[in-house]
């Protein structure tokens, strides 16, 4: 297992710093993969979990998301709240389908949700097109661009928290919480994760002449990042299975490598909007 896990990583972290150091459109691209593996991911655990959900509306749905951002300006806001009203509408419409109360009622919310759960990553997209050009300087400025600095920040501050959630949870496994969801999460991990996550967003942030910025950032990290994994943990358990696929060997589905940025993305671009950078 460890070595699945170890070969995985070795092919997966340089792919995606990659696409990073490519930038737009080929982030877009694989940020549409992303998300559209998420989606029917999403799609299959909730109808295992008992919502008779429209698992095709998820997927379109979601990718719909992600073109608005990568094809329409910031400026243009209304249409992401276009697509809200478009989500719970058809949604909506797809559950009428439904002869029976109840299972109209959960199909309407699951593809609802689904689609909004699998939609969360196109925030990563949004940091790289929305931050501001002077949101970043020098040294780490110098061979990226803005956008796509910040976003290796947000990457690599849930990749520390990750990481070292599970070396200092190993090493100190005390405390366990949530252990109705999930078993294996103790706070000696959870306060290992959030003290690596600190420290590596403020050096990071260093690197961009903003390392108050960056601590935030990671403090921020450090308390979304667990409940996005808990949520898809949650969902997993509902839908009684250990992993959301089999894509990636020793890792599971795209949801188990993504689920702290379902939380992480749309809560840091939440906050480089409040601090001034987008």
């Amino acid at each position: 297992m460890l070595a699945q896990r170890l070969l995985t990583a070795a092919v997966g972290i340089p792919l995606l710093l990659a696409v990073l150091w490519a930038g737009h459109p080929w982030l877009g691209v694989a940020l549409s993969v992303v998300v559209l593996l998420a989606a029917l991911e999403t799609g299959d655990l909730l109808e295992r979990a008992g919502f008779p959900v429209a698992r095709g509306l998820i997927a379109l749905l979601a990718v719909l998301a992600l073109a608005l951002v990568a094809l329409v300006p910031v400026s243009g806001d209304g249409l992401l709240t276009g697509w809200l009203v478009l989500v719970v509408a058809l949604s909506g419409a797809a559950a009428l389908t439904r002869a029976e109360a109840g299972a109209a009622l959960r199909a309407w919310l699951g593809t609802a949700g689904g689609a909004l759960l699998a939609a969360m990553p196109a925030y990563l997209l949004l940091i790289t097109l929305s931050v501001r050009p002077d949101g970043a300087s020098a040294p780490l400025a110098l061979w990226l661009d803005a956008g796509r600095a910040w976003l290796l920040i947000v990457v690599f501050g849930v990749w520390s928290y990750d990481s070292a959630a599970y070396v200092t949870g190993r090493l100190w496994g005390r405390g366990r919480f949530f252990n109705h969801i999930s078993p294996h999460k103790t706070w000696s991990g959870a306060v290992g994760g959030g003290v690596a996550t600190v420290v590596a967003c403020a050096l990071l942030g260093w690197w961009v002449g903003r390392p108050l910025v960056g601590a935030g950032l990671g403090v921020l990290i450090a308390l979304a990042a667990p409940v996005g994994d808990l949520a898809e943990s949650a969902l997993k358990r509902a839908a009684g299975v250990k992993e959301s696929g089999h894509l990636f060997p020793g890792h599971g589905g795209i949801l188990d490598r993504l689920d702290a940025f379902l939380v992480v993305a749309p809560a840091a671009w939440l906050y480089l909007a409040l601090v001034g950078i987008a």
